[in-house]
């Protein structure tokens, strides 16, 4: 969607002096956006007193945005021994930190349960004989298979590659319970970027019910579902936005009538990325071509090793150009292009812009979550700084861009050949 105003003004005026210290391409995040939005969240959900936000570190996997979570009270959600060392190392442990893989190495178990440990949520039901040792709080990710229907980002339920099934649920927590677990949470996460606020409802009231079902079963009782994350955020302009409050109030009156009917409640958590950091982030790039042929292409420093989802997804970002508004400016339809050897190497295709000069700055939003994050190097490209506006309307850098050096950094090894 078109970035706030607030954030326009916070960031529209100062432009040309970060694009002379700091160079382009870079992506920048608004630090006042995020607390915003991380303080609504807790609003929302603050009559149930029992409510923990953990951070999904893969949207954006960055020490200086993660501290601002931290100050919120958030933990992270971590998928991979890297993330769990991001976390550690702004001060997250124990139960601060929800640990859901797939397909899990022993070092990633390792790793989860060391150094203060974290929330361990299985994926698999196999993985339970893999622990190296059954922690007293345990979790599963549930996939309830054809009794729901995901997205396309995720997939649908029954095809997707995560989760414990129907079948499988009751016997993986009796397992656990064998082992000797003696807490336990449920976990789930079927789409991603939903807009529909009712879908994240029905999620809640169905770990709900299935954690009744179960406690019945086999005796045990919940200290939290993990509804995950999800929470969609209106990239294009035409998209209404997640109605939070209204999604909060019917979770929590579903919360109500189980502790109604059950003497108690679990605790929510949930794990947002994309909703805590995406709309507060963006992707300033430089014209520097234009082409025609058979359509119009601009060219600009950037490319899809920085922003791979137009790409991947065919998703859309919008853009605007700096200083000219487009009810103001003539406008042209063209392509926004860069310098990767691949014809999807594309921000936008066929897109009405005004008229773009060499020079002129493009403004592509939404890139706060799953930006600079999904990064790579194909074609040697390089990814770009990474920038904080601050709350006090400076202009810190939070990562430099990635250098030739670095590169070429996992050729310089010992030499190490096994021979027959």
């Amino acid at each position: 969607m078109p970035m706030s105003q607030e954030f326009k003004k916070r960031l529209l005026p100062g432009l040309e002096n970060m694009v002379a210290h700091f160079g382009t391409p870079f992506h920048i995040y608004d630090e006042t956006g995020i607390l915003d939005t991380g303080h609504a969240l807790k609003t929302a959900f603050s009559p149930m007193n029992k409510f923990m936000e953990y951070f999904a570190v893969k949207a954006l996997p960055n020490p200086r945005v993660m501290k601002i979570m931290m100050e919120m009270g958030f933990g992270f959600d971590c998928s991979s021994i890297a993330e769990l060392a991001l976390s550690r190392q702004v001060g997250a442990s124990g139960e601060n930190i929800m640990f859901t893989s797939n397909n899990t190495t022993d070092e990633d178990f390792a790793a989860a349960l060391s150094n203060g440990g974290s929330i361990v949520n299985l994926d698999d039901i196999s993985l339970i004989p893999k622990l190296p040792e059954i922690p007293d709080l345990i979790c599963f990710r549930y996939n309830p298979g054809p009794r729901r229907s995901g997205n396309a980002i995720i997939g649908n339920p029954a095809e997707a590659k995560f989760g414990v099934s129907h079948d499988q649920i009751a016997d993986a927590y009796r397992q656990a319970r064998e082992r000797g677990a003696t807490r336990f949470g449920l976990h789930t996460m079927l789409a991603s970027n939903g807009l529909n606020h009712a879908y994240i409802v029905e999620t809640a009231r169905m770990l709900l019910s299935l954690a009744k079902w179960l406690s019945e079963e086999l005796g045990i009782r919940f200290e939290f579902i993990n509804i995950g994350g999800g929470m969609g955020i209106p990239y294009r302009p035409e998209d209404a936005p997640l109605n939070l409050p209204e999604m909060s109030r019917e979770i929590i009156g579903l919360f109500d009538d189980f502790r109604s009917a059950q003497g108690y409640a679990p605790k929510l958590y949930m794990e947002s990325g994309r909703y805590m950091t995406g709309p507060h982030g963006v992707l300033v790039t430089k014209a520097i071509n234009h082409k025609n042929i058979y359509r119009k292409y601009i060219g600009v420093d950037a490319c899809m090793s920085a922003l791979m989802r137009p790409g991947m997804y065919g998703a859309y970002h919008h853009i605007e150009v700096a200083g000219k508004n487009p009810t103001e400016f003539p406008t042209e339809t063209v392509d926004v292009v860069g310098s990767l050897c691949e014809n999807n190497d594309k921000f936008a295709v066929q897109r009405t812009l005004p008229k773009i000069d060499e020079g002129d700055l493009l403004i592509i939003q939404d890139t706060g979550a799953h930006g600079h994050a999904m990064g790579f190097n194909y074609n040697a490209k390089l990814r770009p700084k990474e920038l904080l506006l601050r709350r006090d309307g400076a202009v810190e850098l939070i990562r430099r861009e990635e250098t030739m050096a670095d590169y070429f950094a996992t050729l310089c090894f010992e030499k190490n050949i096994l021979t027959r």
